[in-house]
């Protein structure tokens, strides 16, 4: 071995050397992505967590409590989550996100984050993506409604407008998975899209603020940027109980004022059974092997529904189960972009 000269070392020699192992230290750190975020925990486990700017994407590396601390989110980050109380699932990385969303299937985490970021991208350019379908009076009188709201993904102007309801049999609001990635998709065919988030726990409560919803987009139209014809409702599993109810008995049965009843509903994975001769056009989807919306529940509705002389277009797939939003990587990807066709069949 070489002996080193101590002696002859220099001021420039202890630069270089001190650089070298600067440059492997942040090697060694390199493993977890800086996105910008800054994370620490307290004692309760839940997380302290700050980002530096609206712009800050997130990734599968960040945790549930990012989500709702981030900036963009300001005061309604908590609605984006399954839950109205979500903290015992705050640590949660983002890479499990399924966790969050126990009745759903095929839950996949890019298709999550891009459906948050563009959220983010939209207030990063100085646009609103949450607005409130109650008053603060109305707020006070039932605090259940403060848990509820609209998500916004902006389509051509004064395009017509969707609401997605999102499933989780009434126990959960499954946003992530199955309410902003199906609404991101539809703002990219031009159309405007409504995410719903809605009171947890009743169908008739839910179905209500479905109405409120409704209501609250026709009034504000002009505001929104939104045409108020030919409309659709969507919805998945139990979301879809909610779509069915108002494509079934309108907007004035669940408190919304004498508005027109959508022009398309689109109906995925329910084992809701209701019909008539005046029930909106539909489309309708499901996998064989769904385990708890029986497929042959759903051929039957599906059934009624033409002897019944209303529209009906069915995709059936085989191995997707239940709740898989917009399919990605199955045999049921690319139903979302179907739903929308014949939906635009039924625009004026």
């Amino acid at each position: 071995m070489r002996k080193v000269d101590f002696h002859n070392i220099t001021w420039f020699d202890i630069m270089i050397s001190t650089l070298l192992l600067a440059l492997f230290l942040a090697g060694c750190n390199s493993g977890r992505p800086n996105n910008g975020s800054r994370e620490t925990t307290d004692e309760t486990g839940n997380g302290n967590e700050g980002n530096n700017s609206m712009g800050t994407h997130l990734t599968a590396n960040d945790y549930a409590r990012d989500i709702v601390n981030h900036p963009a989110f300001a005061g309604f980050g908590e609605l984006l989550l399954a839950r109205d109380d979500n903290t015992s699932y705050y640590n949660t990385h983002l890479s499990d996100v399924g966790f969050l969303m126990p009745y759903h299937g095929n839950v996949c985490p890019d298709v999550v984050l891009s459906a948050i970021n563009r959220m983010i991208d939209e207030v990063n350019s100085g646009k609103t993506i949450f607005y409130d379908i109650y008053t603060e009076q109305q707020k006070q009188q039932d605090p259940t409604k403060r848990n509820t709201g609209l998500f916004f993904y902006r389509g051509k102007p004064d395009a017509p407008f969707a609401v997605v309801c999102p499933g989780g049999g009434f126990s959960y609001v499954g946003s992530l998975h199955e309410g902003f990635p199906l609404a991101k998709r539809i703002s990219e065919l031009e159309l405007n899209a409504f995410v719903i988030r809605y009171r947890i726990g009743s169908e008739q409560y839910a179905t209500e603020d479905l109405a409120a919803a409704i209501a609250y987009i026709f009034r504000n139209a002009e505001t929104l940027g939104v045409s108020t014809n030919d409309y659709s409702v969507w919805g998945g599993s139990a979301g879809a109980r909610m779509a069915g109810n108002i494509a079934l008995s309108g907007v004035a049965t669940y408190g919304g004022g004498n508005l027109p009843k959508p022009a398309t509903a689109v109906i995925a994975y329910t084992g809701q059974t209701t019909y008539s001769a005046d029930f909106s056009p539909t489309f309708i989807t499901v996998a064989a092997n769904d385990g708890i919306a029986n497929v042959n529940t759903v051929d039957r509705r599906v059934e009624n529904l033409r002897n019944a002389g209303v529209e009906v277009e069915y995709r059936r797939y085989q191995s997707t189960g239940h709740g898989f939003g917009l399919g990605t990587g199955t045999d049921a990807e690319g139903w979302l972009d179907l739903a929308v066709d014949f939906w635009q069949k039924h625009i004026k």
